[in-house]
């Protein structure tokens, strides 16, 4: 019985150490050292170029971490079993500790502020990911831009709406998304999704999503008359930019699902990765809605 335990440890271990993981800094600003996880397959060799997860967590711009166990999962996931180099950055909680928190009592300028420098952040991560693509074993051509909540907001608007967000759009010149991958998220204004900029998307949105809209509406439905008014376009509204664009989508929505929806679909991760296979690295044309009604 004791060998059989010394064997199980073992093995344990060898799949512990199967997994390579490197940290890196990709920024410092005033007190916050921003820092990217990076997750690569097991047989990784120093000649591969391999497509990137770049992932961005929740936790409503004041909690969440890039090693949190369910983003830390992820990215080892697209590792193990995807072939992809697989990404967790941490970015500015803005909102952490704040009187005003994110909801309707915080100021639409300040909530504008956060998107925005969220956006930044995500926008200084690829363009390090970029610039160091080489010895990350990364193709800089395949960079898939992925979040959930906060997460999905901040990738979202610096996928569609860098040019309303940055005041220095030449610095991410070589910064390109070739997908997106939002878990219950939204834009500030669904009108900067363009022919252009239209990439690939994975969409997961409840009907019922009670903080960040499924269409056009204020985020957390706060009233025209409390300081945090702000309209947002959920995911409902960017599919639709997507299918005028004629641009690959996967839009799956849950009737009667509320923020719930923003956790990681682990169930169906072999699924959006295969349209990511078709739609990215084969060039496929695929727009695809699911609806599924939420059960109790």
């Amino acid at each position: 019985m004791k060998n059989s335990i010394i064997v199980i440890v073992l093995i344990f271990a060898f799949k512990l150490s199967a997994q390579s993981k490197t940290t890196y800094t990709y920024a410092i600003k005033v007190n916050d050292t921003l820092k990217l996880d990076v997750y690569t397959p097991q047989n990784l060799k120093p000649s591969d170029s391999l497509p990137v997860l770049l992932w961005m967590h929740g936790g409503g711009f004041a909690i969440g971490s890039r090693d949190y166990i369910d983003d830390m999962r992820l990215v080892e996931y697209v590792a193990k079993n995807q072939n992809y180099i697989g990404i967790s950055i941490s970015y500015r909680l803005l909102r952490k500790e704040t009187e005003t928190g994110f909801g309707c009592n915080c100021p639409k300028e300040e909530k504008l502020e956060t998107f925005q420098q969220a956006a930044i952040d995500y926008l200084d991560a690829a363009k390090y990911v970029v610039e160091h693509s080489k010895e990350l074993n990364i193709d800089r051509t395949k960079i898939i831009a992925g979040g959930s909540s906060a997460g999905a907001e901040g990738i979202l608007n610096a996928v569609f709406m860098r040019e309303y967000f940055s005041d220095d759009l030449q610095q991410y010149k070589n910064v390109k998304f070739a997908g997106a991958m939002a878990f219950a998220g939204a834009v500030v204004n669904a009108n900067y999704i363009t022919k252009n900029n239209a990439v690939p998307t994975v969409l997961f949105h409840g009907t019922d999503d009670q903080l960040v809209p499924y269409g056009s509406a204020s985020h957390h439905y706060c009233e025209i008359s409390k300081p945090g008014y702000l309209i947002l376009d959920g995911a409902s509204i960017i599919a639709e930019k997507l299918m005028q664009f004629e641009t690959s989508y996967y839009f799956n929505v849950v009737k009667g699902g509320r923020h719930e929806i923003s956790a990681i679909p682990f169930s169906q991760l072999d699924k959006i990765f295969a349209f990511f296979d078709k739609t990215v690295l084969h060039d496929e044309v695929i727009q695809t809605k699911i609806i599924q009604t939420k059960t109790l």
